[in-house]
């Protein structure tokens, strides 16, 4: 027995969630002109389904007359139904909902005054000849292509699938012509079942305490609004109605809410239809001679994308004249530089460009935001290290060290040199390894924690609110290339029951093995190339120290890193290019078996080619650098030719923050520039041509091309470029390598964070204008999450604390410090302070080593030069032997990488055991409403049936599962 849904709902109801999805006014924009160029009149093939309740021929009547003004009717009663609903029941709410005789406006003269405004607001390029039919996908394709067969026949079979096409040239190149597409509804209805594509069905309508709603609001205009808030006013597009979803059935098509068949289904979810029937349509017969992306290939198109909603500048203000349309709504409220500080409408994003794209900036925003508390914590590291810095004592020893002689940096034109002269380098490695150096690294390792975990419930509200939850189960459906390699296999799956091609283990193990053997060769060509750069420092810090460049040689340590630092990252934006051609090259080996595995497969491939490419010079700089490279007397040579590199007598850390620092503003620089500078070169560069024909059409006595302003929306699209090929990789990896730089070696570099915050936030404006303005519109993908790239954050999380520990054991001088002063300073077995304890610690921290028979000195100059080590002096029973010190550094740095790695760790579990993956509110709404989903389907059928008894009068058998 089914309980009655009007008994259910007397306890009380849970905080309502916010949905995207359209329901009573499917895509309804409250700016007047957008609302009516995007409310399309019925098309004569589309026939309205009957609501419940309604005979056939009034129906027809009220849909074929009053759709505009029941559109109309619903957008001005749907917020005073929401306001005063008081406390009623979630069952009245049920009945509400229902499409009724008393909700259709009977008023012709009404219809006439808004379809007479919705014609002279249709924007260029967006509809068939006939000005009913919308465009809902472009095919573009050359004259001169030999390849017609194919087309004509794919054409062919696209409509025998239902779609209907158009064909019309280019007014900029008389080579191309453009295949227009539209979905009819018949069309749209099959598919979208097919694709279990979820759509409205019942409004939500929650019970509501007003004491407390009252309450709420009163407290919140005592506050100051929050200027980073988005203006509701200005952007009344994200007011939506909240409803009740479930898989599209044609058989069930009077359980959904189908006010306006041209607005039912947005746009975004078209152009997803027409792109699953592209990818599915033969051009030739075989069973591997199918889809879009072949065609694509092989030059039979020359491009397919869903048509932009117009243009996205007005000569009239947003805030008078309302937006066009979506697009213009995009950037005038997202994309504009001058909306840097404001909050992202990520629910406008995710229904013109779809979830996947939606979770991205979603995923990018999150992650900007918790970005500032890590650079406003790195600042104070910095800072604290600048005032700090001159009073020092490590800094005051060098800089004072004017007797103190160190020895020559090479064995050839090289003489000694005195500690003094490096006062400037001692000073600036004070401003990165500093006391705070330890107690950074421990808040970035938490951070990351923290961040994956609050990111984890974010994610879970937004696939909530869009709509995602189990779809990836449903909806996720074969490659085409993978269905056409093993079309001949075939094996029942254990989901769905049906049988589906399938890849055999030996084949599948065998392409792995290659792929698998192509990473290794292509992440060892990275370790030849580091290498090379790691030779390349040896020479030139030879020639820099012998050089007779006063300036230089007194600066060599600089001169030799800074160098390193540009050819290595030349090397790094060359390699890149090839990695990527070899990861897709790999990727299709695999043949992987769905989209996201293929892209989950390729995400993985660039992050490790260009993870290893960007970070082995970092790791070589921070663990090898300077442990390798003997003692003077007794120097380990590369190729017994070249001496190994050693560390500044203040450390090396500054070696690897001069690393850090160089290639991190560089590589973002030039990632913006390649991001939008030259999209931007690229749509200069076609317009230019373009002008030019419309100039020499002109003076030939030619037909004049239509100026860029009268260009239909097809053609205009066109001139743009089109997205990446391989989607949003680039754009996750590019911010997936800046966690890593931010995380992994930010114990060098505290003032990461704070770079990667600026440029964050240039970056999503970046991104923003870049999707909206100079892209062509990309297919509207859905997704539930961000892939592989979470699980790669996650272990770059782990690996953080590890490099973290041994960066700060073995590459800063903290642990030799801490040493010292508590081990061998003036004021052992006193109270620590530090200024005091370290007196004599550059002194401690240097080795003597007798020069007078190998560089033969003279008489007046000292046979003695000093050496970072700590080594016994020349005259001990055991010349140049370990001292006890240098083993107590040692075990000291031992414990410390086991102590912060345990420490560090435990925290991180515990923060992450506490934290949950999905708030319990949603939890308890996702229960609730999929049990009211139930009833309510449940109580609509057996209405249905009644009905259906009524009208034919007699009984009606039908089973409902």
């Amino acid at each position: 027995m089914h309980t009655s849904i009007s008994e259910i709902l007397k306890e009380k109801t849970l905080k309502p969630s916010r949905r995207s999805l359209p329901c009573l006014a499917q895509n309804q924009i409250h700016p007047q002109s957008l609302s009516h160029v995007l409310s399309m009149p019925c098309t004569p093939d589309d026939k309205p389904q009957t609501p419940v309740g309604l005979g056939s021929d009034a129906v027809m009547d009220h849909y074929g007359e009053e759709s505009e003004a029941v559109k109309f009717h619903y957008g001005e009663e749907s917020e005073a139904v929401k306001d005063n609903y008081g406390e009623e029941s979630e069952a009245s709410a049920y009945k509400a909902g229902r499409t009724d005789e008393s909700f259709l406006i009977q008023k012709p003269a009404i219809r006439a005054k808004l379809e007479a405004r919705a014609d002279s607001l249709q924007p260029s390029g967006l509809m068939f000849r006939d000005g009913k039919k919308r465009i809902d996908y472009i095919l573009v394709y050359r004259k001169s292509s030999p390849l017609v067969e194919k087309r004509v026949t794919f054409e062919r079979n696209l409509r025998a699938e239902g779609l209907m096409l158009e064909k019309v040239p280019s007014l900029t190149d008389t080579d191309i012509l453009f295949v227009k597409i539209h979905v009819p509804w018949d069309t749209l209805c099959k598919y979208a079942e097919q694709m279990n594509i979820r759509m409205p069905f019942r409004k939500k309508m929650y019970f509501t305490d007003w004491k407390s709603k009252v309450m709420g609001r009163q407290i919140k205009s005592w506050l100051p609004s929050n200027p980073m808030k988005l203006d509701k006013e200005a952007l009344p597009d994200l007011e939506e109605t909240d409803c009740y979803t479930a898989p599209f059935s044609r058989a069930r098509m009077h359980h959904f809410t189908i006010n306006n068949r041209q607005t039912f289904f947005s746009n975004s979810t078209r152009s997803r239809i027409v792109h699953h029937v592209l990818q599915r349509t033969k051009y030739e017969d075989g069973k591997s001679k199918m889809g879009i992306n072949r065609l694509l290939g092989n030059g039979t198109y020359e491009a397919a994308f869903p048509p932009h909603e117009g243009g996205y500048r007005s000569r009239h203000p947003i805030n008078t004249h309302g937006a066009q349309n979506h697009r213009h709504l995009l950037y005038e409220r997202w994309a504009r530089w001058g909306m840097w500080y404001k909050y992202q409408p990520l629910d406008l994003i995710r229904r013109y460009f779809g979830e996947k794209i939606g979770l991205y900036f979603a995923w990018l925003g999150w992650y900007t935001g918790m970005l500032i508390p890590a650079a406003l914590v790195g600042l104070f590291v910095f800072l604290y290290g600048l005032l700090t810095m001159d009073t020092s004592q490590v800094s005051k020893e060098i800089c004072e060290a004017n007797t103190t002689i160190m020895c020559p940096m090479c064995e050839q034109n090289c003489k000694p040199w005195k500690l003094s002269d490096s006062c400037v380098y001692a000073k600036v490695t004070h401003l990165f390894d500093n006391g705070g150096t330890v107690f950074f690294a421990i808040f970035m390792a938490i951070w990351a924690t923290v961040f994956l975990e609050f990111w984890k419930r974010r994610r879970a509200e937004l696939t909530y609110d869009w709509d995602l939850i189990d779809w990836e189960e449903e909806e996720e459906n074969l490659r085409p290339q993978f269905e056409a390699k093993y079309s001949r296999l075939e094996r029942v799956n254990h989901i769905s029951g049906k049988p589906e091609p399938f890849q055999p283990f030996t084949d599948k193990l065998s392409r792995l093995m290659i792929s698998v053997s192509g990473i290794f060769f292509m992440i060892s060509l990275v370790l030849t190339a580091v290498f090379a750069v790691v030779v390349f420092r040896l020479i030139a810090m030879e020639k820099f120290a012998s050089i007779d460049w006063e300036f230089v040689k007194k600066n060599w340590q600089f001169a030799t890193s800074g160098t390193g630092v540009c050819i290595n990252f030349m090397i790094i934006m060359s390699l890149n290019v090839v990695y990527e051609k070899v990861a897709y090259l790999l990727t299709n080996l695999e043949h992987p078996r769905t989209e996201s595995e293929w892209e989950n497969s390729f995400a993985l491939k660039m992050f490790l080619f260009q993870f290893v490419n960007l970070n082995s010079s970092t790791f070589y700089i921070a663990f090898f650098l300077g442990r390798f490279a003997g003692r003077p007397g007794k120097y380990n040579k590369l190729f017994n030719r070249w001496r190994l590199e050693e560390c500044h007598p203040s450390g090396c850390l500054i070696d690897l923050c001069l690393q850090m620092g160089v290639i991190m503003v560089l590589k973002q620089i030039w990632n913006n520039f390649m991001e939008l500078g030259y999209p931007l070169l690229q749509n200069w560069w076609s317009r230019r041509k373009m002008k030019q024909t419309e100039s020499k059409e002109r003076t030939g006595g030619g037909q004049n091309v239509e100026n860029k302003v009268q260009l239909p929306q097809w053609d205009k699209d066109w001139n743009l470029q089109p997205m990446n090929a391989h989607g949003l990789v680039d754009e996750y990896l590019e911010m997936v390598l800046q966690f890593g730089f931010i995380t992994i070696f930010v114990a060098a570099f505290p003032l990461a964070p704070l770079l990667a915050l600026l440029n964050n936030v240039i970056e999503i404006r970046l991104d923003a204008y870049k999707f909206v303005t100079q892209w062509r519109r990309p297919m509207p993908a859905r997704a539930t999450d961000i892939g592989i790239w979470h699980g790669i954050l996650e272990g770059i999380g782990v690996l953080s604390v590890i490099t973290n520990a041994f960066v700060i054991a073995i590459t800063s001088d903290y642990i030799p410090r801490f040493v010292y002063a508590f081990k061998y300073g003036p004021c052992v077995d006193k109270r620590y302070r530090q200024d005091e304890c370290l007196r004599g610690y550059m002194n401690s921290s240097l080795s003597v080593f007798d020069m007078g028979e190998r560089w033969n000195v003279s008489e007046e100059q000292s046979r003695y030069c000093r050496y970072r080590d700590y080594r016994a002096s020349p005259w001990s029973p055991v010349p140049y032997d370990f001292t006890l010190q240098f083993w107590h550094v040692l075990a000291a740095r031992l414990a410390f990488i086991i102590v912060f790695e345990h420490l560090v760790f435990g925290v991180k579990s515990f923060i992450a055991y506490l934290i949950p993956d999905m708030p319990k509110s949603l939890c308890d709404r996702m229960r609730r409403e999929k049990y009211l989903t139930q009833e309510m389907m449940y109580e609509a059928e057996l209405e249905h049936l009644q009905e259906e008894k009524k009208k034919n009068g007699r009984r009606y058998h039908h089973e409902w599962p």
